[in-house]
Formats: C-alpha cells, sequence, structure tokens
C-alpha cells in the first residue's frame, strides 16, 4: 500500500489537473451516501465534528472504494494547526484491497479549493480583477491560487476577524507573486470585488447582499452546518444559487439551510449542481450583470476522484 504525503500531493498536484479530475468525476457520478456528522461535545471549548465520507465507483470492479475519515476543531487555530484534520483510505474496488493511504488534510484544502475553482469556471465574471477572500486558515491561501487558476486575478484582498492573520497571509500571498493586501474594511472589500470567496466558521453572516455589485460571484466554502452562516438573506434574494451537490447544501450547509426554513428561498431556486453545470446541462452564468452564488459544503465524490488523482499520479 501506498502511502502519501502532504509533501508527495503537492508535487503531484496542479489546480488544472484536480479541477479537471473533479469535473470528469461530477460528469461520470460515482455513489456517495450523506456523509456521517457526529458532534463530539468538549467542556471548555468548541465542539469538535467527526466526519466519515464513503465513496465508490458507480462500476465497481472497474474502479475504486474509498473513505475519509476527518475532525474539524475550530479549537485548533489556537495551536497553530489547521482547523479540520483527516487521513484518506483508497482501495480496489474489486478485491478491497487497501492501495493507498493518503493525507487527508492536504486532499482536502487541494480538492475543495479546486471545487470552487471549478465551479467558477462557469459563474465567476470573464472580466473578474478583484478576488476578495474571508478568513485566514490553511484553506484560504489554497483558494486564492485555485481560483487564479480559472481567471486573471490583478488584485487579492484578505480579510480575516483577527486582522494580523490576514496581514500574514497577504505578505505570503505577495511572496508567490500575488499583488496581495489585507483590510479590516469588509463592508468596502465586498462592495468592490468580483469574486468573493468565503471560508470561515461564522455562524452570523459575514456578506452582505445589500452591498454586492451586479456581476459578483459569490464562493461560500465555510459554514459546514446548519448553524453556522457567512452570507445574508439579501445575498440569497439577489443571486442566482448553485450548490456542490444539493444534498449535502440543503441538509448541511446554514447558508441554504436556513433560507429554505425560513422561506427566503425554496429548493426550486436553486438553479444546479456541480453535476448539471460540469455536464453542460446548465451553462452556468447568463450575463454579465447576474451574481451568482456557489454553496459548497463538500462532497466524497471530491475526495475520491483526488485520491485516484494522487494514486495515479504517484504509480
Amino acid at each position: 500500500m501506498k502511502i502519501i504525503s502532504a509533501d508527495d500531493i503537492d508535487r503531484l498536484f496542479t489546480y488544472e489537473k484536480v479541477i479537471d479530475a473533479l469535473r470528469d468525476a461530477f460528469v461520470e457520478g460515482v455513489t456517495a451516501p450523506l456523509r456521517h456528522h457526529h458532534t463530539i461535545e468538549r467542556d471548555g471549548g468548541a465542539d469538535q465534528t467527526l466526519l466519515l465520507m464513503p465513496a465508490w465507483s458507480r462500476d465497481v470492479a472497474l474502479g475504486h472504494i474509498g473513505v475519509k475519515i476527518a475532525t474539524v476543531t475550530p479549537d485548533n487555530g489556537k495551536q497553530s494547526l489547521p482547523a479540520v484534520m483527516a487521513s484518506y483510505i483508497l482501495m480496489d474496488g474489486k478485491t478491497g484491497k487497501p492501495e493507498a493511504l493518503v493525507d487527508g488534510t492536504r486532499l482536502t484544502l487541494w480538492r475543495t479549493s479546486c471545487a470552487s475553482a471549478l465551479a467558477a469556471r462557469y459563474l465567476a465574471p470573464a472580466d473578474a480583477e478583484t478576488l476578495l477572500i474571508l478568513g485566514a486558515g490553511e484553506l484560504a491561501p489554497f483558494l486564492v491560487r485555485a481560483h487564479a487558476s480559472t481567471r486573471p486575478y490583478k488584485r487579492i484582498v484578505a480579510w480575516n476577524r483577527s486582522n494580523d492573520k490576514a496581514v500574514r497571509m497577504a505578505k505570503a500571498l505577495e511572496a508567490d507573486g500575488f499583488d496581495a493586501s489585507a483590510t479590516e474594511d469588509l463592508d468596502d472589500a465586498v462592495a468592490s470585488a468580483d469574486t468573493i470567496s468565503a471560508a470561515t466558521l461564522s455562524s452570523e453572516p459575514l456578506i452582505k447582499g445589500g452591498l454586492v455589485k451586479p456581476g459578483t460571484h459569490i464562493d461560500l466554502v465555510g459554514a459546514f452546518t446548519p448553524t453556522m452562516r457567512e452570507s445574508d438573506d439579501d445575498c440569497i434574494r439577489r443571486a442566482s444559487i448553485f450548490v456542490d451537490t444539493f444534498e449535502g447544501a440543503t441538509k448541511e450547509g446554514g447558508d441554504i439551510v436556513q433560507p429554505l426554513k425560513s422561506g427566503v428561498l425554496t429548493e426550486n431556486d436553486i438553479c444546479a449542481d456541480l453535476t448539471a453545470l460540469a455536464s453542460g446541462d446548465h451553462k452556468g452564468r447568463a450575463s454579465a450583470d447576474e451574481i451568482t452564488l456557489f454553496k459548497s459544503t463538500g462532497a466524497a465524490l471530491e475526495d475520491l476522484a483526488a485520491a485516484i488523482l494522487a494514486a495515479k499520479l504517484a504509480a
């Protein structure tokens, strides 16, 4: 069984390769039950979440079986650790023989950012120049690089509740060749952005829809439980809504679950999922002035596709 480390993944992957692998997987389809979601209560700290995410190829005898075991620990930032940690086991579909143990933490960063970039291929404005990133955790720089692989952004603006972390991330992005800066004025940054990508654990809306300019693309990656939220009701009212998967977004993502519960949104208002976008069943952005909103909750399909790619490239 191969052991594929975080360094291996960074060496093997490019954003274009992973985006294309996800696109193909969404078109071809896999069997992926809704992930097992368990809350682990902690005295004196934020609750942890344990996620079990199985998936297997439609023709399993010719494909693969995989499962990701992940934890989400909001307090990890206090120890300079990523909030999400994971391992991925990839197995032969015919025999069940383990083929690879993949660093699931790094795999999650790549596949999550690339799922957003895949959606942005169809939804972000073609002439987008300013990318606003909300959050400065481990995922944020991956999102910047993934989005930058789909559009020629001229400016990257970073915001975080702790501004010093946004400043550090902006400096790191500058070292990578981006024109990046940090801001403490979130509302002004929202009003100026062409694409907004949010990766936070916020329980209160951060993006005010009334400030979003026509033509903006909003990418919501954090707020992965029904009680979390990154956008307000005005965002939902003004935008064309897209999701990675209908089942995950309508059951787990607070930016979709809460508006559905209040009646601000109906399931019929959701334009398409990534399968429809990737297959061409939905054309994506309809006009230059359209505001688009993509809600990602993460899908086991994405992990399986990325793990298969990692094992193939490591062969």
